[in-house]
């Protein structure tokens, strides 16, 4: 059985006293153990652990002593999941009442939404345990150590840095606003400031300037290094004038150009193996993933609730063939994603036996809407990667893979980026089309290569990796008539709806917590 690399120590011990409250003016308490905990390098890397963990887990264990309370207790990737996926043309889902996702589903939430929160206190979670780790890591506090262990505490905060710019960018891409708080910000009696998006965006770009020089160029599988943070600045800039009304594309193809060039990467032949149990293997093309381990470390998010939710529970699928031992079955995919793919694409990975393609009937209808097979908890062998699969599943999640970074530098390129030509960046969605379909009769001329289709390359290529609200906000098709999937809106053929579900809303309770903080959307 893989190891993971956040194992959490039985010495770390933090929680997060505030749940859904307030004003984030707040640190993890780890009480009378803190200076127990960071008097050895063993401590550091136990709390960076629980950072890198706070995106797949919910607290110390299996069940109970959860971090912070919550709505539906999910964690973070679950959510991000949910946010990313629910209100698209990806996922149709059929326990809309039991998980509270109807609004999500039909594009009419609120401030009040119970996902719309539990996201948002999950990431400023996350950055409250980054902040908490960076107050440890001045050079006054870890004068005590040796120099090679202050080179690594040094090397540790760096990747806190970095988990901490990704929570502020998934903050930016879903509210554009949000408090700003770091290592600096006191601990209590604080109202944070309101950061809108030129300002997140701004430190963002910020923080990637100083972090190239601090990340090591390669690192421990699962941990940060320098090709992880350009990743994450292509995703950035790619969705800069969305962000703040000024396009930098440029930037884009210049940080997708630096992960080419280190020659580190390579397309996976097999695409199925991206997204099994064994996918720590492919570090040939995955820069970034969320490690998982059901023995280790059980989630019911993550890669989990992929892998679950999308086997059925009353259809003719066998939980096996999954590596599982049985399927949630709730939710499918709406007839609009398989439509975008040809027969031969090996990328088409749908259950279909016994099912309709399309929801004519209502979109909790359980015989309508294929099951994705994208992921699974199986190994390179064949075998469930768990001993018993109710634990969970141990499919790592990739955060940033490199043809998502190709896909990136070419959209682009076709959107004025300078510092590719036109032809190079056809080469690089050639190449990820040759793998989808296994030769070069995928291929696309440059007639064929234009904006559009790569927003359905994309579709195609990166569906249930929580890219498609953003691809489609940024095309302009998310909120509006431009594109139509079935139940968009909660009508039958689909309908446009607000433009402010562009972004969500800060929940009412942070609203009442922070009077720096407005909707003016809603």
């Amino acid at each position: 059985m893989k190891k993971i690399y956040y194992t959490i120590c039985a010495l770390l011990a933090i929680v997060l006293h505030c749940g859904c409250t307030g004003d984030l003016d707040q640190k993890p308490v780890i009480g009378d153990n803190a200076t127990a905990v960071y008097s050895t390098i063993d401590g550091y890397k136990a709390v960076l652990a629980k950072i890198y963990g706070s995106y797949s887990l919910v607290g110390q264990e299996r069940a109970g002593n959860v971090d912070l309370s919550s709505n539906k207790g999910q964690d973070l990737l679950r959510n991000l999941f949910n946010m990313q996926e629910a209100a698209t043309d990806e996922v149709a889902n059929t326990w809309l009442s039991g998980e509270n996702l109807a609004a999500l589903t039909y594009m009419n939430w609120d401030a009040s939404d119970v996902w719309v929160a539990d996201t948002y206190y999950r990431l400023y979670y996350s950055i409250a345990l980054c902040n908490e780790f960076l107050r440890y890591t001045t050079e006054g506090a870890i004068a005590s150590f040796s120099e090679n262990e202050k080179s690594l505490i040094r090397t540790y905060a760096a990747e806190a840095r970095f988990i901490r710019a990704l929570d502020y960018w998934f903050v930016l891409d879903l509210f554009r606003q949000g408090p700003y708080v770091d290592q600096d910000t006191p601990t209590t009696g604080v109202i944070p400031p309101a950061y809108n998006g030129q300002q997140l965006y701004d430190f963002l770009m910020s923080e990637i300037s100083e972090l190239e020089t601090l990340l090591p160029e390669t690192n421990g599988y699962a941990q940060a290094d320098r090709a992880s943070l350009w990743a994450l600045a292509v995703r950035l800039t790619l969705n800069a004038e969305i962000y703040t009304g000024s396009p930098a594309y440029d930037d884009c193809v210049a940080f997708a150009t630096k992960i080419i060039r280190t020659g580190r990467y390579t397309l996976e032949n097999d695409y199925r193996k991206l997204f099994n149990a064994d996918n720590h293997l492919r570090t040939n093309e995955i820069i970034f993933a969320f490690a998982a381990d059901a023995d280790q470390a059980t989630t019911w998010g993550s890669a989990t609730n992929i892998i679950c939710s999308s086997c059925g529970n009353n259809s003719s699928q066998d939980p096996a063939k999954y590596g599982i031992e049985a399927g949630w079955g709730n939710w499918r995919v709406r007839g609009e994603l398989p439509a975008l793919f040809d027969a031969a694409d090996l990328r088409r990975l749908f259950w279909e036996d016994g099912q309709s393609q399309y929801f004519t009937d209502g979109i909790t209808t359980d015989t309508q809407g294929f099951f994705s097979e994208k992921w699974t908890n199986l190994t390179d062998a064949g075998e469930a990667a768990s001993p018993s699969a109710a634990r969970g599943c141990s499919t790592d999640y990739p955060m940033f893979r490199l043809a998502e970074v190709y896909l990136s530098a070419a959209e682009a390129v076709l959107r004025g980026g300078s510092g590719m030509s036109r032809n190079e960046a056809l080469e690089l969605v050639n190449e990820v089309r040759k793998r989808a379909f296994g030769d070069d009769s995928g291929k696309i001329s440059d007639a064929q290569f234009n904006l559009l289709f790569l927003l359905d390359e994309r579709g195609r290529e990166l569906y249930h990796e929580m890219h498609r609200r953003t691809d489609l906000v940024r095309f302009g098709r998310f909120t509006t008539d431009t594109y139509l999937w079935q139940w968009k809106g909660g009508v039958l053929d689909g309908a446009a709806v607000n433009a402010r579900y562009n972004i969500y809303p800060l929940p009412l309770s942070e609203l009442s917590a922070n009077s720096n903080l407005s909707n003016p959307l809603y």
